[in-house]
């Protein structure tokens, strides 16, 4: 567990009712390294699987009024990479990320708020020109009336040391404490939206709404098993 600290993002609502795929996994060399790379790859990636989807501490059990607000990843900001120089080609990668899986649980009952849990898991890449082992990323975390405006919108820092011989590390980092009220009892989670991505440039989410990809490989070193960074504020 790299880290404990404690964050929310509480909001105050009017009384009236508101509702890479690979990095072009470089030209692959001699058959038997190939083959070796694949094997290796896909006992890490089946690894991360069983951890992500292993139990985790849910929220206390709860008959709630009704649904979770939906939780979900923006398109434009799902990915992050940095180029030097900004010109984008593979030699040119500074660092990279990807949001890989959410994981959100809710509860609420009579007129009380909604409480949130969310567990994101993030793949951080280092790339040939990355200067520095460690690189501190920034995303953030908006709540919307579903489909519509954004009432609250917070950033968080995910800092990042990548280990000696590795240019790629799984983090997955935990949000207690979101807490969204509502207007009176009748009022469903299903009126709101929780939104997540990567604070990005411009040229970042125009990259990304073309669907281009450049994603590090491991390649010479089995990703590190995802660490767990609590965040309350």
């Amino acid at each position: 567990m790299r880290r404990i600290a404690t964050s929310a993002l509480c909001l105050a609502l009017a009384a009236s009712f508101i509702g890479s795929s690979a990095m072009a996994q470089g030209r692959r060399q001699g058959g038997g390294d190939a083959e070796r790379r694949q094997q290796e790859e896909a006992a890490a990636k089946k690894k991360r699987k069983e951890e992500w989807a292993s139990p985790r501490a849910p929220l206390a059990s709860l008959k709630n009024a009704g649904p979770c607000p939906y939780v979900k990843v923006l398109y434009d900001a799902g990915r992050y990479q940095e180029f030097k120089g900004g010109r984008e080609a593979i030699n040119t990668v500074a660092y990279t990320g990807e949001i890989e899986g959410l994981s959100a649980g809710c509860r609420y009952e009579g007129a009380d708020p909604i409480e949130m849990r969310i567990e994101v898991l993030f793949s951080l890449g280092r790339g040939p020109q990355a200067e520095e082992r460690r690189k501190n990323y920034r995303y953030w975390v908006a709540v919307t009336r579903r489909n519509n405006s954004v009432i609250a919108k917070e950033y968080f820092d995910l800092p990042v040391t990548f280990p000696a011989g590795q240019d790629r590390v799984m983090i997955t980092d935990l949000l207690e404490g979101i807490v969204i009220p509502r207007a009176n009892e009748t009022t469903s989670g299903s009126n709101f939206e929780v939104l997540l991505g990567f604070d990005v440039t411009p040229e970042m989410a125009e990259f990304n709404r073309d669907g281009k990809r450049f994603r590090v490989n491991a390649g010479q070193a089995t990703a590190a098993a995802p660490t767990t960074n609590n965040q309350n504020q």
